[in-house]
């Protein structure tokens, strides 16, 4: 559920142990020099990383965690990627996929708090090929569609209920359009993945938003939560409400405020060395995607994707996480409402939203993150917020035990290692 596409590489298990394509590119020489920090109080945390590289199963990873609002101990095991000799640091760049969306839907959430936005506003308001959504009779079979119940509003879209389709969810004739219209998930390689196509991205948000908005729906709304790209269209929308790119509106109302001066859509030339490389896992071997010597986010894109896109440091991602574990302020510096925040990371799922069969089964969805409603076996606590991404990455703030985590890694598909578990309950078992 929390795979990412790009470029029509559809990246699952099946598809990877299928490929050959990797088995030729795996770094001669592995590089599993260690680079740590004091872990402070969090020694099980630190324990994990440096296992995890001493049995060679990573290259290098990283992890933020703290207590409430605390200053976070910043913890490191290993290097950038098996030819590399430079450890990983607070400042390594992260593909961090998914982690985008809680990211987009706050960017969103500060628009509701001004008044320009509303929750429960039909997306047709803002992009005209939603104004009167249709829903697909059999998405398999075809694109054959009947008008749907209820407009698809802003809600849906940072939740996951509008119905909407995903390059990595939808199946067959739809699927078939999202491919030919371009509208991918992510950005992933340079690389020609075997038996994968090769899809055109859309060239903008904005034909992003036209092209998904002229095809029909896989679900009614408010019927079932089912992973979409919802949170890509919000991008669009957020551009149109504020009146300025989507990208430039994250960098002046969220990144600068409070300090994220390493989140990127396209990373610079200058910031490239500190990009970590992607593996793919094949029978428990690595063999690198995308590395900063080749990356497909070195290109130049107007493909701001707010679903998938960011590239951003472990140091960036804890100020996002503080700020969210501060209600919306780091210190006096305030990006948000506590009533706007507290709205944000709940659950957000209108009743009778279902959630059988899925990743967030019997918990609920906020604004573009699962919440916990029940016992977690990780043992996260009731009202804890957070996602994870396609390479492996997962982020989370905790405000019933007072913790917010993240960790960072870099590998695909992302249950191909059972890190997000490990850390999980590294983190409780800190407590």
């Amino acid at each position: 559920m929390l795979e990412s596409a790009g470029f029509g590489h559809r990246l699952d298990r099946r598809q990877f142990l299928a490929s050959t394509a990797f088995v030729s590119a795996l770094a001669a020489s592995p590089a599993f020099a260690l680079a740590r920090s004091n872990a402070g109080s969090w020694d099980k945390v630190q324990t994990l990383l440096d296992d995890y590289v001493a049995n060679r199963k990573l290259p290098g990873l990283a992890a933020s965690v703290a207590r409430g609002t605390d200053n976070a101990d910043l913890m490191f095991a290993g290097t950038l990627g098996l030819d590399s000799k430079r450890g990983v640091d607070a400042d390594s760049l992260y593909r961090v996929y998914s982690m985008s969306k809680p990211v987009t839907a706050m960017a969103a959430m500060m628009l509701i708090e001004d008044g320009k936005l509303r929750l429960d506003q039909s997306v047709g308001d803002f992009i005209p090929g939603f104004a009167k959504p249709m829903v697909a009779i059999d998405s398999e079979k075809s694109l054959d569609a009947r008008p749907a119940s209820k407009p698809l509003t802003i809600r849906h879209l940072m939740t996951h209920s509008g119905g909407l389709g995903y390059i990595i969810t939808s199946k067959g004739a739809l699927l078939k359009e999202y491919a030919r219209l371009g509208l991918i998930g992510a950005v992933v390689s340079h690389k020609d993945l075997p038996s994968l196509p090769k899809v055109v991205p859309a060239p903008s948000l904005e034909e992003f938003a036209k092209r998904i908005g002229s095809l029909p729906l896989m679900y009614e709304p408010d019927t079932r939560w089912s992973y979409s790209a919802g949170l890509d269209v919000l991008g669009y929308v957020i551009e149109v409400v504020s009146g300025m790119p989507f990208e430039k509106f994250l960098r002046t109302r969220l990144f600068e405020p409070i300090d994220m001066t390493s989140s990127f859509f396209v990373v610079p030339p200058s910031e490239m060395p500190r990009l970590t490389t992607n593996y793919g896992v094949v029978g428990g071997k690595l063999y690198p995607i995308d590395s900063a010597t080749d990356s497909a986010f070195a290109d130049s894109s107007d493909l701001p994707l707010g679903g998938g896109g960011l590239v951003m440091s472990p140091r960036d991602y804890d100020r996002f996480l503080l700020m969210l574990a501060g209600k919306g302020a780091i210190g006096r510096t305030r990006v948000m409402k506590e009533k706007t925040v507290t709205l944000a990371m709940s659950n957000l799922l209108h009743a009778g939203v279902s959630t059988q069969g899925t990743g967030i089964v019997g918990q609920g969805f906020g604004a573009g993150g699962r919440v916990t409603l029940k016992s977690d076996p990780l043992g996260a606590g009731i009202g804890t917020y957070g996602w994870g991404g396609a390479a492996g990455t997962i982020a989370w703030v905790d405000p019933t035990k007072r913790v917010r985590a993240s960790g960072f890694v870099q590998f695909m598909p992302s249950e191909a290692i059972p890190f997000g578990k490990d850390f999980g309950n590294s983190v409780y078992a800190s407590l």
